[in-house]
């Protein structure tokens, strides 16, 4: 899609066949075809693929993608939306008036705090995404000002905040090298000296952190998003993980951490969420449940006591079977386990070909974790509460 096309696509003969390509056949042969006399074969196509781009963003979007515009790789770099709300409401809690998106893209987050009530202007070096963006906002009766410049050239110094995404990609495609971020990662060191908040890849190692940075993990409903740093007046800790799930919200901080101490194995496992492990908070789950590690580099905890915690997947331990491939199979034969879910952790195991020579047969479902306890190789049953 060029801009042209993407022009025509917000007049009314453009508004009428972008209506009409939502209800087109899934074929893109058919579906062009039934197009064709009400627009170019340009047209026809930037229709096609706005509407086929909607269906995918509602996993984003939610109900807002029906109303909004997006390019493919706009879309796949967006923000999820309750984790671009999460962060708006971070911001409007420390009394944000005012925020410039330092690469706005095709205004994910830019949408997210003006639906807060936060003056929002955004910048993009790309003139069809500032358009999407600035669609995007009008599309959701929203106010803010969008504009092609270099993010790195543009004076923030009059918003409250800046935010920043820097493009992690190269000419080789998605890079976790951070020289090859876009805006590199020394302009995101000057930006992080001021208040600020820079969205970066969940395996950004803490040691690249700058001192006086808080740095937030985000998972959205068990998978982990994104890191966030928080400079400034924003940063109120060193490490933080956010869970956002069905229940709605939880955050944990070091400041939530006493430590906790290896132990044997409980009548409970605790599986921390991928937000908690990338924030290095496992110990504060493992206190939070009066428990302790099965292992000193083992994401897992456990506990002699059942709780449900959002900052885990619980499970009760049914008893340990044999760590030996061919012992294991016999005893799951004969515990008649044919539907298998295979957990593991600090083992060297992959999943799906165990299970294939594990051939399970048998009417009932288990659980097994494969991990490591106090050192050695460890097999438990167990079971989802």
């Amino acid at each position: 899609m060029d801009l042209d096309a993407f022009r025509w696509l917000l007049t009314p003969e453009g508004q009428r066949l972008l209506a009409r390509a939502a209800d087109a056949p899934a074929d893109p042969l058919r579906a062009s075809a039934s197009l064709r006399r009400h627009g170019t074969a340009e047209q026809v196509a930037a229709a096609l693929t706005q509407a086929r781009l909607r269906e995918r963003a509602a996993d984003k979007f939610g109900d807002l993608a029906a109303r909004m515009y997006f390019t493919p790789d706009g879309l796949e770099q967006a923000t999820r939306q309750p984790v671009a709300e999460h962060r708006a409401a971070r911001l409007v809690a420390a009394g944000t008036s005012s925020v410039i998106d330092l690469g706005c893209g095709i205004g994910g987050d830019l949408v997210a705090a003006a639906r807060a009530g936060i003056t929002a202007a955004g910048v993009d070096l790309d003139p069809l995404r500032v358009e999407v963006a600035r669609a995007n906002l009008a599309a959701l009766d929203l106010g803010g000002a969008v504009a092609v410049a270099d993010a790195t050239t543009v004076d923030h110094s009059p918003f409250d905040v800046a935010f920043a995404d820097p493009a992690r990609r190269s000419a080789r495609g998605r890079s976790f090298v951070v020289d090859d971020w876009t805006p590199p990662w020394p302009f995101v060191e000057d930006l992080l000296r001021r208040t600020s908040c820079v969205k970066v890849a969940p395996g950004i190692p803490h040691a690249l952190v700058p001192a006086g940075v808080e740095a937030e993990w985000v998972s959205d409903h068990g998978e982990v998003k994104e890191a966030a740093l928080w400079s400034g007046a924003l940063a109120t800790v060193a490490r933080r993980a956010t869970v956002i799930g069905s229940g709605g919200l939880a955050t944990l901080t070091e400041e939530d951490d006493p430590g906790a101490e290896v132990r044997a194995v409980g009548d409970y496992l605790y599986e921390p969420d991928g937000a908690v492990i990338r924030a290095g908070l496992v110990t504060a789950v493992a206190a939070g449940v009066g428990g302790g590690l099965v292992d000193p580099h083992i994401a897992y905890v456990t506990a002699d006591d059942a709780f449900r915690t959002p900052f885990a997947r619980s499970y009760r331990v049914v008893e340990e079977l044999p760590y030996r491939e061919k012992q294991l199979r016999a005893a799951l034969r004969e515990r008649g386990i044919g539907r298998l879910t295979i957990k593991k952790r600090g083992v060297d195991v992959v999943p799906e070909e165990l299970r294939k020579r594990l051939a399970p047969t048998g009417d009932a479902e288990g659980t097994i974790v494969l991990t490591r306890v106090a050192g050695q190789g460890t097999c438990l049953l167990v079971q989802p509460f």
